[in-house]
C-alpha cells in the first residue's frame, strides 16, 4: 500500500473524510468473500458405482458436475443437504427403455425418475425415433428431467427403404440405401445399431444385411445391442448370431432383456451364460441386459416367428410351451377395450369356445383392425420365464439392470424394475449385494453404453445421483395398478438439478441429449 506523505496537521488530527478514504482502500485490498455457488452433500453412506464397499462420505457437487468426494467441510454460503445416512448412489442407467415415446408430454418422466433412473437408453428393439437429428432437437429445445441416448433402429431404417414391401431379404441396393440412412443416424450421435429380430419388418431379414450395417456401426466406433431372434425355441440359433456379429466386427454387442422364455427351456440359462463366457473368453465382448420379471409385453403376433397363427397346432404349441392361457394377459386391445386386464382362458370362456379358437381369432381381429389404421391395437403381457432363470442370468458378471418400460406401461415394469431388484433380489433374496446391484445399475451399465462421464461418483463425472433408503426401497407397481411409484428413492438429481424428491417430481428439466463420443 503505497500513500502520500502526510503534513503534520494531518499526522496530529486526521480529518474524518481521511478517514472513510482509508477505510474503504484498505476494505478493497483485503479478502472478499466468495460467491458460493456448489452444493454438499453430507451424512451419506456411498454406494460409488463401481462395486466398492459402502463408505460414509460427502460430496459437492458444481453445476452439473461432481467436483469433490471425501470428508468435507461446507463452505462459507455453501448450499448443504444432510442425506442423514442413506444410501447415495449414481443416477441409475436404464440400458432398454422405451420411456422416451410420450417424453414431449411427459416431460417430468415420473415413471422412471421415480424409480432413480436419470438416464435412459432408446431405439430399442430395431425401433427409433427417425430422424434422430430431429429428435435430439427437439429435446436439446425443450428438456426433459432425465438424460436421453439412442440406438438407430435395424427395423427403422429398413421399412424407410423397402415399406410395405419388407416380408423377404433386402436387395444389394436396399442395403446400400439402408447403410447411408444408418450413417445418417450415427452422425446425428446414435450410440450404434439396434435390431428386433422377432418383429417385423427385420425378421425378414438374413444375417447378412445386419452385418453390413453392423460393420457401419463398427467403423464409427459404435456397438451393436439385439432383441435376439428368438428368445424361445430357436435360442440357440439366435445366441450363435449375436456371437457371430460381434466376432466379425469386433465391436460390443448386447443382449436386450436377456431370458429363457419358454418351459422346454426352463433350467437351461446356466447353459445359456457358460456359452457366453466361452464368447467372452474367445475375446467377444458380448454383455447383456436384465429386467426382475418372468412376464415380459409385447404383441400376440411375436410367438410366432413363422406367422402361422391360423394353424391350430402351432396355436396349441403357444399355449402348451410357451405361454399358457390363463398366463397370457391383454395389454391392449383396441376392437374390443373391455379385453385389457383378461387373460386367453378368461376370453375363450366368455366366447365360449377354446382358448386355440380364440388366440387366433383376437390377431385376426387386431389384424384387421391394423389395416384400417395402420397402427399396432394389440398387446400382450406373457409370463414365459422362471425366477430362478432370471436371478441366474441377473446375477451373471456381465448383466446390467434394465426395465424395458414405459411411461404409461400396462406392465409393471415402466415403474418398477429397479426399486424391485434392490428390496427384493438385495434385501428380501441376498441375490447380490447392495454394492453389485448398484453397480449392475450404474458403473457396469455405463461402460456397457460406452459412457465415461456417468455412473460412477467421482471428481468429474457427471452429477445424476439418487438418494434412498436400503430399508425400505421396494417397488408397487402390479398388473392391476401398474403406475404406482415405489418407495424408498427419497430424492433424485440430474446433471445437479434435483428432480425428484418426497414422492413428487419437482418440475424441473435439466435433462441432456447423450451422443456416441467416436474417439471412445
Amino acid at each position: 500500500l503505497f500513500m502520500t506523505p502526510m503534513s503534520s496537521a494531518e499526522r496530529s488530527g486526521a480529518t474524518p473524510a481521511f478517514v472513510a478514504s482509508l477505510a474503504l482502500l484498505l476494505v478493497s485490498c483485503s479478502p472478499q468473500p466468495v460467491s458460493v455457488d456448489t452444493t454438499l452433500i453430507v451424512n451419506a453412506r456411498l454406494a460409488d458405482g463401481t462395486g466398492a464397499a459402502l463408505r460414509e462420505a460427502s460430496v459437492r457437487l458444481n453445476g452439473d458436475e461432481i467436483v469433490e468426494v471425501g470428508d468435507l467441510e461446507p463452505a462459507a454460503g455453501e448450499s448443504v443437504i444432510d442425506a442423514g445416512g442413506l444410501v447415495l448412489a449414481p443416477g441409475f442407467i436404464d440400458t432398454h427403455s422405451h420411456h422416451d415415446w410420450g417424453l414431449s408430454e411427459q416431460r417430468h418422466a415420473l415413471a422412471a425418475v421415480s424409480q432413480g433412473i436419470t438416464t435412459i437408453v432408446a431405439g430399442q428393439d430395431g425401433s427409433s425415433q427417425f430422424p434422430l437429428a430431429d429428435f435430439f432437437a427437439r429435446l436439446e429445445a425443450e428438456p426433459v428431467a432425465l438424460n436421453v441416448a439412442s440406438y438407430a433402429g435395424h427395423n427403422t431404417v429398413r421399412s424407410e427403404v423397402m415399406g410395405d414391401d419388407f416380408r423377404r431379404p433386402a436387395t444389394e441396393e436396399e442395403i446400400e440405401q439402408m447403410i447411408e440412412l444408418l450413417q445418417q443416424e450415427l452422425a446425428a450421435g446414435a450410440l450404434g445399431l439396434s435390431t428386433g429380430l422377432e418383429y417385423d419388418p427385420g425378421m425378414y431379414s438374413e444375417t447378412e444385411e445386419v452385418m453390413a450395417l453392423a460393420q457401419e456401426a463398427a467403423a464409427v466406433g459404435g456397438r451393436y445391442i439385439s432383441h435376439m431372434r428368438s428368445e424361445d425355441r430357436y435360442l440357440w440359433d439366435a445366441v450363435e448370431e449375436i456371437i457371430h456379429i460381434g466376432r466379425q466386427t469386433g465391436m460390443p454387442v448386447q443382449i436386450s432383456h436377456m431370458k429363457v422364455a419358454m418351459k422346454g427351456l426352463w433350467g437351461e440359462s446356466e447353459r445359456l451364460l457358460e456359452r457366453l463366457d466361452e464368447a467372452r473368453a474367445e475375446g467377444i465382448v458380448i454383455t447383456a441386459d436384465v429386467y426382475p420379471y418372468t412376464y415380459w409385453q409385447s404383441t400376440m403376433q411375436v410367438l410366432f416367428p413363422e406367422r402361422n397363427w391360423d394353424d391350430p397346432e402351432a396355436v396349441a404349441y403357444v399355449l402348451e410351451e410357451i405361454a399358457p392361457p390363463e398366463g397370457l394377459l391383454i395389454a391392449q386391445f383396441d376392437p374390443e377395450p373391455s379385453y385389457v386386464g383378461k387373460t386367453i382362458a378368461d376370453i375363450a370362456e366368455l366366447r365360449g369356445i377354446d382358448a386355440v379358437t380364440t388366440y387366433a381369432q383376437l390377431i385376426n381381429e387386431a389384424i384387421a383392425l391394423e389395416k384400417e389404421g395402420g397402427e399396432s391395437v394389440e398387446g400382450i403381457i406373457s409370463t414365459s420365464m422362471h425366477e430362478d432363470d432370471v436371478a441366474r442370468l441377473t446375477a451373471w458378471a456381465h448383466s446390467n439392470i434394465c426395465s424395458d418400460g414405459a411411461l404409461d406401461d400396462r406392465h409393471p415394469r415402466g415403474s418398477g424394475a429397479f426399486p424391485r431388484v434392490l428390496g427384493r433380489y438385495v434385501r428380501e433374496q441376498g441375490l447380490l449385494t447392495l454394492e453389485e446391484a448398484i453397480h449392475k445399475m450404474t458403473g457396469l451399465t455405463a461402460e456397457h453404453m460406452g459412457f465415461d462421464d456417468r455412473g460412477v461418483i467421482r471428481p468429474g463425472a457427471r452429477a445424476d445421483l439418487v438418494l434412498f433408503d436400503p430399508q425400505t426401497i421396494v417397488d408397487r407397481a402390479t398388473l392391476e395398478e401398474p403406475h404406482l411409484v415405489s418407495l424408498g428413492i427419497e430424492r433424485v438429481w440430474v446433471n445437479g438439478v434435483e428432480v425428484y424428491a418426497n414422492g413428487e417430481v419437482k418440475g424441473e428439466f435439466p435433462g441432456q441429449v447423450i451422443k456416441r463420443n467416436s474417439e471412445r
